[in-house]
């Protein structure tokens, strides 16, 4: 490539801070800035959403009326906050101009509203290049928001001379994008015969959209080494395994990163007091804090268990709520933040209310109260029933808070059993708990607590060597062509 700079444009639905739900807005709104330190001219691009805040983010009109599917597009123009990666929204009223980014709180598709909200985007980003004056080596895709780009890519094209590879990133395999193929076609005009994938079915008689990605995308990967293995198999794969068998050869695992600079305890401005493994003792006044703010009792002695993340299935909330009643059997304290399937929220809040010297529920999203957590509380629950990557276990090891989680996806690869946090294996209540009692246990032992804390707070989980391996993918695409 000599001097020339290699170009890629991310793609996504989130981006952190910009329009965060998940860990898919923190991933794209924190590899860029790695990959920017290793000369990559690398850009994000985003739906121009209501939530977006004009007034805290700067964003300028670089180009109007832009036509797509009958409808004007304009595109805006901002950076990511304190860096100098580029920004483009594209702002639609029709499409974009209502709800927040998801239209589910599970985030789930549960609507064609949301289906076509994300196709329109895909199509809109290949219609914009000319009128940003800058065109991409690589597109990157992420999750089956955007999956549909790699087959949209391949017709258009046929007629070019100059070919545009893409790598798809599959943050959360369960959430496919699936409906009807009719309404699909008919949105694209298409007849449904342009390519062999096309004419493809899920086991549900679903057009699939990540399926869709998956089988087109000149490569794929997944965000840690375990689950890019986990589900080439039945129990992992949601009904995909025999698409991704087939592009075994074209499937990677590159484990996520944190943005360390954001999440540190010694320089967390939203924290009482900061701290470093180097002064544990002070995490001890952000525990009294948060206890005193969620009206628990205040003590150091008391443990403070804390969850962070979306209420659903798979972020195994139901074993949470089975061991509740053992929790405060116990004298513990736990507090729970975030919002999802609408029982969930409706159970916690009733165990809150039950016990409200033990359980907080707080179902909402609030930045702040979530880095008051990390800081506060001695133990992370993380039982999922499967786990691409997580960044919560390792925000929370950064803060000296040791998770437990199961052992799948990218806990097993940034958790060290007994070393940094507990991992278990059955997804059930008793060998959760058994799990709990050990680290309890060990709790108890001020020395040995503080030794695994330590390790834990001084992990690399920087993005730099996840945006290496990254740059690695993007030159094997490169030479694809």
């Amino acid at each position: 490539m000599g001097k020339k700079k290699l170009k890629v444009l991310f793609v996504a639905s989130e981006c952190t801070p910009i329009a965060k739900v998940g860990g898919l807005g923190d991933v794209v709104g924190s590899l860029p800035k790695a990959l920017k330190e290793l000369g990559v001219d690398v850009r994000i691009c985003l739906p121009k959403y209501q939530i977006v805040g004009f007034k805290k983010y700067k964003f300028d009109l670089i180009s109007g009326k832009i036509k797509v599917k009958n409808e004007k597009i304009d595109i805006w123009q901002g950076f990511l906050p304190e860096n100098d990666v580029p920004v483009y929204l594209l702002d639609n009223e029709k499409f974009f101009g209502k709800n927040g980014v998801y239209f589910e709180r599970s985030a789930f598709v549960g609507s064609f509203k949301e289906i076509e909200r994300f196709l329109f985007f895909s199509q809109a980003v290949l219609e914009i290049l000319p009128a940003i004056d800058w065109r991409p080596d690589i597109i990157h895709c992420h999750d089956w928001h955007t999956a549909i780009l790699p087959v949209l890519a391949k017709l258009q094209i046929r007629d070019s001379k100059f070919e545009i590879r893409n790598l798809l990133t599959i943050h959360n395999l369960a959430n496919q994008g699936k409906w009807r193929a009719k309404e699909i076609f008919y949105f694209f005009n298409l007849k449904g015969k342009e390519t062999e994938s096309l004419k493809i079915r899920d086991r549900e008689g679903n057009f699939n959209i990540l399926q869709q990605g998956i089988l087109n995308a000149d490569l794929i990967n997944t965000v840690s080494p375990t689950y890019a293995k986990e589900i080439l198999t039945n129990e992992y794969g949601e009904g995909l395994e025999e698409s991704l068998i087939k592009r075994k050869k074209e499937l990677f695992g590159i484990l996520n990163g944190i943005d360390e600079k954001r999440f540190d305890p010694e320089t967390d401005p939203d924290l009482k007091i900061n701290y470093s493994y180097q002064n544990l003792e002070r995490k001890i006044e952000n525990k009294i804090h948060l206890q005193e703010i969620l009206n628990f009792k205040k003590s150091p002695e008391i443990p403070l268990f804390g969850f962070i993340g979306r209420l659903t299935s798979q972020k195994g909330i139901d074993l949470i709520i089975e061991i509740i009643p053992q929790l405060v059997k116990i004298g513990c304290q736990l507090v729970i933040l975030g919002v999802g399937i609408a029982d969930y929220e409706k159970k916690l809040l009733e165990l809150s209310q039950k016990y409200p010297q033990n359980i907080s529920s707080q179902i909402k999203f609030d930045p702040v109260l979530a880095q008051e957590i990390y800081a506060g509380a001695d133990i992370f629950l993380i039982p999922s029933k499967f786990e691409p990557c997580g960044l919560v276990q390792m925000i929370a090891m950064r803060y000296g808070a040791i998770p437990i989680g199961r052992k799948t996806g990218g806990l097993v690869n940034t958790i060290e059993d007994g070393k940094t946090g507990f991992l278990f294996e059955k997804y059930e209540t008793k060998t959760f708990f058994q799990t709990i009692k050990k680290a309890l246990n060990l709790c108890q032992d001020k020395k040995e607590w503080q030794k695994i804390q330590k390790r834990a707070m001084r992990k690399d989980f920087s993005w730099q060597k996840s945006a290496i391996e990254y740059l690695k993918l993007y030159k094997k695409l490169l030479k694809l062509i």
